[in-house]
């Protein structure tokens, strides 16, 4: 019996120390390259520097010099800006055509683990490499986007997309969600492969349209994936640093157009010459940890309610 008891209490046939046994070299990697570096930049963030070497605590002195000095003051809004423009821009992307497109696979049937894996191709190439391609498909004098579009007649339209302030930031949201499509695909498929044909069957059967049925059935059973997708979406985004790097440089070229934080974060550690780098750049960081971790709490607290409400 107090066997059976213990093996009630950790939900599994294991003990409560054999499955921390398992858990242990996660939560030990954890430890080590996530948790460590979060508090070492933490507490860098409150110290002033001279190069490498830790000078007086100064509190919060240097999360003020980010909103009060320049350059700083000017950049991090342009950049935070920037990363939410990715996130809106990536989520608009992945919940119409991603959707649309993980909708007509399980629908469709054949061929589906094949475009499956044509659409996914992207996302396991590296994001540096992705970014470093479409900056030469882009180019205004190889570029094969302009070329096709003078050979189609629309030479108009061809311009620097790059060099032009107004597109360049354009061209990485698409680039971006073009990327990691792949991904909302999978997970909103596994979500349809889950819900019951029974469930939809009924609803025809009682004269209710395809339309009716997506919208009143499939849409409110997607929810948690939605959730997952636009949490892990908006992480992503905020973390955004390979795709801008190569297609606009460390200093967010043409004139800070593709500027986002962890460009910002970059060029103040390792480009700015200031003596107080580490600490300035340390809270940065800070910064947009804070972030990502308040609003992915209050998106997941959000959804959470909604899921409540819905079931």
């Amino acid at each position: 019996m107090p066997a059976i008891r213990r093996r009630l209490k950790t939900g599994t046939g294991l003990s409560w120390g054999t499955s921390m046994l398992f858990v242990l070299p996660a939560l030990v990697l954890f430890a080590v390259f996530v948790l460590y570096p979060l508090l070492t930049a933490l507490s860098y963030s409150f110290f002033s520097w001279r190069g490498i070497v830790r000078d007086d605590f100064v509190g919060l002195e240097n999360y003020v010099t980010v909103f009060t000095q320049l350059p700083y003051k000017d950049e991090v809004g342009n950049a935070f800006a920037h990363n939410f423009l990715l996130f809106i821009g990536a989520m608009v992307f992945q919940n119409t055509i991603g959707l649309l497109i993980a909708t007509l696979l399980h629908r469709i049937g054949r061929m589906k683990r094949f475009f499956q894996t044509i659409y996914t191709l992207p996302y396991l190439v590296s994001p540096l490499v992705i970014g470093y391609l479409w900056s030469l498909m882009l180019s205004p004098l190889f570029g094969p986007v302009n070329a096709l579009l003078k050979a189609i007649g629309l030479g108009d339209l061809a311009q620097p997309w790059l060099g032009n302030p107004s597109t360049a930031i354009w061209v990485v949201v698409l680039v971006t969600a073009w990327q990691w499509i792949g991904f909302p695909i999978l997970m909103y498929g596994a979500a349809l492969g889950g819900i019951a044909e029974e469930i939809d069957e009924a609803a025809s059967l009682d004269g209710a349209t395809s339309w009716q049925r997506f919208r009143s059935i499939t849409l409110p059973l997607l929810v948690p994936a939605i959730g997952t997708v636009s949490i892990l979406t908006f992480i992503g985004a905020m973390e955004s640093f390979p795709i801008p790097y190569a297609l606009g440089g460390s200093t967010g070229s043409p004139a800070g157009a593709t500027d986002v934080m962890s460009l910002l974060f970059y060029r103040t550690a390792f480009e700015s010459g200031s003596t107080n780098a580490i600490g300035v750049s340390s809270a940065i960081a800070m910064l947009l940890f804070l972030v990502i971790f308040g609003v992915a709490v209050l998106m997941r607290w959000l959804l959470d309610t909604r899921e409540r409400k819905m079931f």
